[in-house]
Parts: C-alpha cells; structure tokens; sequence
C-alpha cells in the first residue's frame, strides 16, 4: 500500500522554527529520510517552497478556471512537503509518520494513494484499463 505524508504548517510550528539552526532540520529530515531509504519504504519526498512562489487554479461550473498567485490560504492549510511510503499497513504508516523530526504545531496528514483496487467495478473503462500500462511505464507500478 502506498501512503502520502503531507506536511502541513501552523502559526505555532513557524514560530517554533524560526529559533531552530536550519542545519539542525536538515540534519534531521537527511536522517529521516536515510532511515525510510534503507527500510526500503520511502517511494519519493520533496519539500515546498513558499506559498509566495506558488499559485491556485480555482474551478467553477460558471466561469473559466481562475489563476490566484499566492501567497493564499490561511498557514494551517498550507503544505510544506510530502513523502510517499510504500508500507504493508496503515499501521506501519502510523509508525513512520511518528518517527517524523517535526516540531511543535507541524501536522502530518497521512492518506492512501488510491490504486487500481479501488476502481474494480469501473475495470471495463478504458482510462482505468490504460492506467494499469500508464504505471508501469512511468515505473510506479
């Protein structure tokens, strides 16, 4: 089962990072990162920039989809990073997520990446047949 880590910040995590050496982070989410790698349970993670950096695409039925730059949104509804896991369970996920070198008011929300299991009353469709090929070709199969 494939599980996402998601990063996510609060007032209270950025203030508590702002008196942390960022080599100190490093050093720590290196280690984390090392840990899941030699488990052999860490598929990908990448950090966030700023909000500042990014933007929304915002969809309505009435109107053509709208580009908002950022930053945008409230901070505890801001990602920071993710990892995705390759685990046996939600469990083990569970215990990967609470080895995570967060500090105080960091949240991690943790989801399963859906897969073709999940869409077997469809499996006559084309796009789910193709979806199979599409994984294996991109190599996350």
């Amino acid at each position: 089962m494939k599980y996402m880590l998601i990063m996510r910040s609060t007032a209270e995590a950025e203030a508590a990072a702002a008196d942390v050496d960022f080599t100190e982070i490093i050093n720590a989410m290196g280690r984390y990162n090392e840990e899941m790698i030699n488990a052999g349970v860490l598929l990908a993670g990448e950090g966030l920039t700023d909000a500042s950096e990014g933007f929304v695409v915002s969809f309505s039925a009435d109107e053509d989809p709208l580009v908002t730059d950022g930053p945008y949104g409230e901070i505890h509804e801001l990602f920071n990073g993710f990892w995705i896991l390759q685990v046996s369970s939600k469990e083990e996920a569970a215990q990967w997520a609470k080895k995570a070198p967060l500090g105080p008011g960091v949240k991690l929300e943790v989801r399963r990446v859906s897969d073709e299991t999940d869409f077997e009353e469809y499996s006559d469709n084309e796009y789910v047949q193709k979806e199979k090929g599409w994984r294996e070709q991109l190599g996350t199969a």
